[in-house]
């Protein structure tokens, strides 16, 4: 669920009016809602009450800080994947003694900053990563703490490039090798091997992939918690969100849906893995993202020009790729809406952005209500992999984040100023000598 639904023909968010937002902040405009973000966090935490747990956002996904201090507040650890995402952490007000540090390619920069930083594991990826980390932490007279990275050989059956736990995937260590693994890893004098990892892939909308992971784990990981002395288990992340095509025959909402009636759930997911990991008596370790931010943002955009030809209705708007590239590099697929409520028939219409690619296009043949220039519409569900996946192609600039709490709303980042783009280039002093 989320807070954006339409009072008097006006789309808000939590107790706010869309159109006022945009008033204020102009377009392309980025909106997220700060109870939704709590609610979402809160449902998963309690319904893993019965279990020693830690939900460790996997800030990839949104790594705007006041998104990160909203879900601090609430008692988040972090899931990060690089040294500014930990360095962010520490900006926006996290506790790094809460924080997985997870990646294949970890430099030895990264690690030695974790290190100081006292973060509580490092998900480790394979065996040199972990001789790296022993020999680093021996260079500062530390112990490390680590779990390694199983590859369950899974297939979640999500999209290619977000599945992770199949031997076709870069990410950890096969299954049938991890026992062997850990044998030479407690040969390593400044590794402390606090625990075991698996992360099968993102976008898992029902639960028996995860239920199916688990119990292959489970004999695995009870033997090597008895001879290691393991403090916890941590079963990743990867729980999804609606982005459903069936809104297309005109539900107002995803929850309305036939494929919302079998979404995975805080509630059905913690029915299906509970009850195998509480026996454990381990700390459970997750590591959500989008499931979290993912129906907490929108994206507003701006119609520019209505471009009709004879087979096409061209909707050209202000966003493009470069402020939301998923429909673009996933062929991911975002509930477009008005920010006005409009009557009449649907006119089927590709809506795409400025950006001179021909993959600069957020829906094809989508039936939409009547747009004319200067109206406004909504890509729905975009707070995950979103502005964090922003870029300056075409040197445009990234664009403006609010966050709304109830009829409170902050500028959570300005719209970047289109010289600061190139701010730190140069031009070399023989450029620039005249003959």
């Amino acid at each position: 669920m989320h807070d954006f639904k339409y009072v008097d023909g006006k789309l808000t968010c939590d107790q706010l009016a869309v159109d006022t937002l945009v008033k204020k902040h102009g377009t392309p405009l980025y909106i997220y809602s700060q109870h939704t973000l709590e609610d979402h966090y809160q449902k998963l935490d309690q319904a893993l009450a019965p279990l020693d747990h830690q939900i460790c956002f996997a800030m990839k996904a949104n790594s705007n800080l006041a998104v990160m201090r909203t879900l601090a507040n609430c008692g988040a650890g972090f899931d990060v994947v690089s040294e500014g995402e930990l360095r962010r952490v520490l900006a926006a007000g996290g506790d790094p003694k809460k924080c997985v540090f997870a990646g294949v390619g970890k430099t030895e920069r990264e690690i030695e900053y974790a290190l100081k930083q006292g973060i509580y594991a490092f998900n480790v990826e394979s065996e040199p990563e972990l001789q790296r980390i022993n020999r680093l932490a021996a260079k500062h007279d530390l112990v490390a703490p680590v779990a390694v990275r199983v590859n369950p050989n899974i297939d979640a059956h999500t999209h290619a490039k977000i599945t992770t736990g199949t031997y076709e995937n870069k990410f950890g260590i096969a299954f049938e090798e991890v026992a062997a693994v850990y044998a030479r890893a407690s040969k390593l004098k400044n590794l402390r091997l606090r625990g075991i990892q698996m992360h099968i892939g993102s976008q898992l909308t029902q639960v028996e992939p995860f239920r199916l992971a688990v119990e292959k784990m489970l004999p695995l990981v009870k033997k090597l918690a008895k001879k290691h002395s393991f403090e916890f288990f941590s079963i990743g992340g990867g729980i999804g969100i609606v982005y459903d095509k069936a809104l297309e025959s005109g539900a107002a909402a995803w929850w309305q849906t036939p494929a919302a009636k079998n979404i995975i759930t805080p509630a059905s997911y913690a029915a299906a893995l509970v009850p195998l990991l509480k026996p454990l008596g381990l700390r459970i370790l997750v590591e959500p993202g989008r499931f979290i931010v993912g129906n907490a943002g929108i994206l507003v955009t701006r119609v520019e020009y209505v471009k009709r030809t004879g087979k096409k209705n061209f909707v050209i708007v202000d966003a493009a790729m470069n402020d939301l590239i998923r429909p673009a590099f996933y062929d991911s697929y975002h509930q477009i809406v008005p920010v006005a409520e409009t009557a009449g028939a649907l006119i089927s219409s590709d809506v795409v952005g400025p950006i001179c690619e021909s993959g600069d296009c957020f829906a094809k043949e989508r039936p939409l209500p009547r747009v004319d220039e200067g109206d406004y519409l909504v890509l729905m569900s975009a707070g995950a992999y979103g502005s964090v996946m922003g870029s300056n192609y075409n040197s445009r600039a990234l664009t403006t984040e609010v966050l709304v709490n109830g009829r409170q709303s902050a500028a959570v980042r300005e719209r970047q100023p289109l010289e600061i783009i190139w701010e730190a280039e140069g031009i070399p002093a023989w450029l620039t000598k005249t003959a």
